[in-house]
């Protein structure tokens, strides 16, 4: 009878322990915390804000959540792998924002933001800046590219600095998008064994499986656009020189521009308006005075594709039957929204492609040769030359892929080349008064529209990456702005549609990728797959 009453006694704790755990599971779902964060699964920034005035949420504890998903979802259970470091002082920025007043806070347009940034970008704190590199596995920048900088005036938290395809994609001829000897392979969160594109891959993946609520990738030809085409976000490729370069590791003077990725177009146009403004340091920047904004939101109207006269570049598709699709469904979605859509022809790619890739060659040689320069004594390499002799040596650099485009690269001789010169004119006038200008001059068009890409193929480390299609080129090599959109999915997987037009058009493109965005809502959030489970 003693041992019966022990057990009862026993089964009764337990019985009342159990349910207090349950109770407090309760009590936590559905607010901040690592335990459960389903609560800041597809938040906005608006959202996020108003939580913060109400004292509804913390700056730490809203950091520790999206620190525990990179844990669970990153690291652990589908393994992402969209994440090279984790900022050790999140949680200490965290808290020093909490400590702030009201009316600090409300000075601050990303107050408690946190956002992950492409490790091609320099942050000076205790992450490395690598381009996904093993020879910079170890550098560490002696100063904020004018782009942290910003992110940290305006309240950002910069978590952690995402993978990325290695050198931004310009280092071999066959190479899989996504993959670096320091992160390695960036999955898709759609389908895992499909490819997430870059060559801003992490900062894609990372805004699309909710562990952050903004990034900054780069882009050079696509590497803003395409990674958010594959991961289902909303992308925005800005005019060349409406946001400094400087502390960002180069490709390309004439075509580089870092630029927000988001899961809508509101969070990508407030992060933009805290990334503009004129640097001396990057005299592409100069060109636009008068012509950004600190807060791009102003623009943002449901009706926007209203009395928009829209030229669809009919040779852009073609490429998938599906994606065609969906882009007759788009634009005529425009057309009861009140647009006018008029099919036009663009230029053709052979005109400016061949001289681009001779311009990248060059400006790569001399942009990495000079960010090399600016690490002074601590640069692992001095110029591109010794790069390619580490990667030579090294166990992983070569492990899938070649190094000829860096080779290509080193052959080159200084800007002062005649095929240089001759190069930056010709795809300059193919893209710009050949181009995008007269063709919307032409038409008196406000802008110009074509399918992002094709959904992602599978990885494949051996063959490398299999692109059927993709409408990057022209805007990219004329330095003009571009916006992608989610516009629907072929299967489980995500397709975009891009808006581009005249350089500085950015709060054009705004209004009306937002109008098309608020109409359709085709974002949803990914379901981690396996192509089999489908």
């Amino acid at each position: 009878m003693k041992k019966r009453a022990i057990y009862s006694v026993i089964f009764s704790i337990v019985i009342l322990a159990a349910i207090s755990c349950n109770r407090q599971k309760e009590s936590v779902k559905g607010k901040p915390g690592i335990q459960d964060t389903s609560w800041l699964e597809e938040i906005t920034i608006a959202e996020l804000r108003q939580g913060y005035t109400e004292g509804k949420y913390k700056v730490a504890d809203v950091v520790s959540a999206y620190l525990g998903r990179i844990e669970e979802i990153d690291n652990n259970g589908p393994a992402l792998n969209s994440i090279i470091i984790i900022n050790p002082d999140a949680m200490a920025i965290a808290e020093k924002l909490d400590s702030m007043n009201a009316e600090e806070r409300s000075m601050l347009p990303l107050f408690g933001v946190p956002v992950v940034i492409k490790d091609n970008i320099d942050t000076h704190d205790k992450m490395p800046n690598t381009a996904g590199a093993t020879v910079l596995r170890n550098s560490y920048p002696a100063s904020d590219s004018q782009v942290a900088r910003k992110l940290r005036e305006a309240g950002a938290v910069i978590i952690a600095k995402s993978n990325l395809s290695e050198w931004a994609n310009f280092r071999g001829m066959a190479s899989t998008s996504g993959w670096s000897g320091v992160g390695g392979q960036t999955k898709n969160p759609y389908v895992l064994d499909r490819n997430p594109c870059g060559s801003s891959s992490g900062s894609g993946v990372s805004v699309s499986a909710n562990l952050c609520m903004v990034a900054i990738g780069t882009e050079t030809n696509g590497s803003i656009v395409c990674p958010s085409n594959n991961n289902g976000i909303v992308g925005l490729k800005p005019t060349v020189g409406l946001i400094s370069r400087t502390g960002i590791i180069p490709i390309s003077f004439s075509q580089d521009t870092p630029g927000p990725m988001g899961r809508t177009v509101e969070d990508v146009a407030t992060c933009l308006g805290t990334l503009t403004g004129i640097d001396s340091s990057d005299t592409k920047t100069l060109e636009s005075a008068g012509r950004s904004y600190k807060d791009y939101r102003q623009f943002l109207r449901k009706d926007g594709l209203m009395g928009k006269r829209i030229g669809f570049l009919k040779s852009s598709g073609g490429f998938s039957d599906r994606v065609d699709t969906l882009m007759e469904k788009a634009v005529a979605f425009m057309k009861e929204q009140g647009a006018e859509i008029i099919e036009v022809e663009q230029p053709r790619g052979s005109e400016y492609d061949d001289a681009s890739f001779q311009v990248l060659l060059y400006e790569f040689k001399d942009g990495l040769n000079k960010y090399f320069s600016g690490l002074g004594e601590n640069a692992p390499v001095k110029n591109l030359t010794e790069l390619i002799e580490f990667n030579k040596k090294d166990p992983v650099e070569l492990r899938f892929f070649d190094q000829k485009i860096l080779e290509m690269a080193d052959k080159k001789g200084d800007l002062n080349s005649p095929e240089y010169r001759q190069a930056l004119k010709k795809m300059l006038s193919a893209t710009r008064e050949n181009g995008i200008d007269k063709i919307m001059d032409s038409g008196k068009l406000d802008a110009l529209i074509a399918p992002t890409g094709s959904p992602a193929w599978k990885t494949d480390l051996i063959l490398g990456d299999h692109f059927v299609g993709g409408s990057s080129s022209l805007a990219a090599i004329s330095g003009y702005p571009a916006i992608t959109v989610p516009m629907g999915f072929i299967d489980e997987l995500p397709v975009g549609i891009t808006f581009f037009g005249k350089a500085w058009s950015e709060s054009l493109l705004l209004e009306i990728a937002y109008s098309y965005e608020q109409g359709t809502k085709h974002r949803r959030a990914p379901k981690y797959l396996t192509t089999d489970s489908f």
